[in-house]
């Protein structure tokens, strides 16, 4: 029996993976229905659309940036199973807010005064619920899993979110929006079921006193964590990844409709291959380690991301030279030259960030102290979005400028390389940490 599976039939594990994944699932559901519903049947107007998607993005990240360093003290200073149990609760009620929100959009009624408030209103405490759970769903893991099977927890986790996010989003896609208003309640309710289950995990070691000031406990927040060498580099690498995901996503949508000239369809089965690719990575890097948390394999990994896009590129300029004049469905788009060329880039981009991301992670969990882990987790999350936002401010510039869509691929390329320098120095100076652990016993 592999340790995946063994951790799948353990109650200190499956509870909350099933959480986790139920989360995923309808924070996705919700967002698409809601994203797809007001841009293709509420607005006309592709500026008007624009608008509401860059506000619906900046409030949905915008938590992640105020509320971090918050969710970091309370998950270390209270128990993460109770968190995790009062946030699903609250879960429920937020969903009623957005449900009630695609209800009025889909009638027609008080559709701009008060369904896409609601909308945006619901989106935003989504947004909060995700931030106090972001730095649980890993901190959790060293209290209730073994330390050789932190790894494969962590790799089952990140694989089950992701496969929750393309469930979720697909569904939203071809289910009726009154479906999806419905769903997203019923979810919710089994989620926060699911979270009953999980085993308690209690704060470790000596609690210090709670920071409510939230820019100051951002600031120390990061301060204090980034200290560490080993973990600075884990999460200037991590948050290299997220920008460079972060480009990726802006570049592929205009990327698919423009140069490939795919349908919405298509796009989706790019969703798709994308999030199984990373699935496939962060699932297959745990059998390489063989249950080592390492970063030894993260240059290669993002390196080799890094050659995926820059074929990826290469395919999109010779796939110009077969311009169609059309629109291309599923059917048509793999029957056209190069198709099953573009399909497998995007899949070795996908499973090589997936192997890159995925142990880097696990580092930081086990790297810090056990009762610093939230926090850690925290200003790593902090990091991240900031990092996401310079990535897409980079790629506003470059469309600004007037570069093309499918050059654009080699900025990510490039930033590929200096992910790789980051993870080349953790591995290096994580190693010199250790030896002297290994000659002390």
């Amino acid at each position: 029996m592999t340790t995946s599976t063994h951790l799948l039939r353990r109650r200190r594990f499956l509870p909350l993976f099933c959480t986790q994944f139920l989360n995923a699932f309808n924070d996705n559901l919700y967002k698409t229905a809601m994203v797809l519903f007001v841009v293709y049947s509420v607005y006309n107007d592709e500026s008007a659309e624009g608008m509401f998607s860059a506000v619906a993005s900046g409030l949905f990240i915008f938590p992640f940036f105020i509320l971090s360093a918050l969710a970091g003290q309370l998950a270390d200073m209270r128990d993460k199973a109770k968190i995790i149990r009062t946030v699903k609760m609250c879960e429920i009620g937020l969903m009623v807010i957005g449900a009630a929100g695609l209800f009025l959009a889909w009638r027609g009624i008080m559709v701009e005064t008060l369904a896409i408030p609601l909308l945006l209103l619901a989106l935003f405490l989504t947004g909060v619920q995700s931030t106090f759970l972001g730095p649980i769903k890993y901190a959790i893991l060293p209290q209730h899993l073994q330390r050789d099977e932190v790894l494969a927890g962590t790799g089952l986790v990140e694989a089950g979110t992701y496969i929750a996010i393309l469930a979720g989003t697909i569904l939203a896609g071809w289910i009726p929006v009154e479906w999806a208003a419905a769903g997203i309640i019923v979810t919710s309710v089994i989620g926060y079921f699911s979270s009953r289950q999980i085993p308690a995990a209690p704060p470790i070691g000596e609690q210090a006193k709670l920071d409510w000031h939230i820019i100051r406990a951002s600031y120390v927040l990061v301060r204090n964590t980034m200290h560490d060498k080993p973990i600075f580099y884990a999460i200037m690498a991590i948050s290299f990844f997220w920008a460079i995901g972060a480009v990726l996503i802006i570049q592929f949508p205009p990327l698919a409709k423009n140069t490939l000239m795919a349908s919405k369809e298509v796009a989706s089965l790019f969703l798709v291959i994308f999030s199984v690719g990373i699935a496939i990575g962060s699932v297959s890097v745990n059998a390489l380690l063989k249950g080592q948390v390492s970063a030894r394999y993260a240059p290669a990994s993002v390196v080799l991301m890094g050659i995926f896009v820059v074929a990826f590129y290469a395919v999109c300029r010779a796939w110009q030279s077969y311009q169609p004049t059309e629109l291309l469905g599923v059917a048509e788009f793999i029957a056209w030259p190069l198709a099953i060329m573009i399909l497998a880039t995007l899949l070795g981009i996908a499973i090589a960030g997936g192997m890159f991301v995925v142990p880097l992670y696990a580092f930081l969990t086990t790297r810090c102290a056990p009762d610093q882990a939230s926090r850690t987790i925290a200003a790593n999350n902090i990091v991240n979005s900031g990092a996401m936002v310079i990535g897409s401010l980079i790629a506003m510039a470059m469309n600004a400028i007037g570069i093309a869509m499918t050059e654009q691929l080699l900025l990510s390329a490039g930033m590929c390389v200096i992910a790789a320098w980051l993870g080349q120095k953790l591995h290096r100076v994580a190693s010199v940490a250790e030896a002297p652990a290994h000659h002390s016993t």
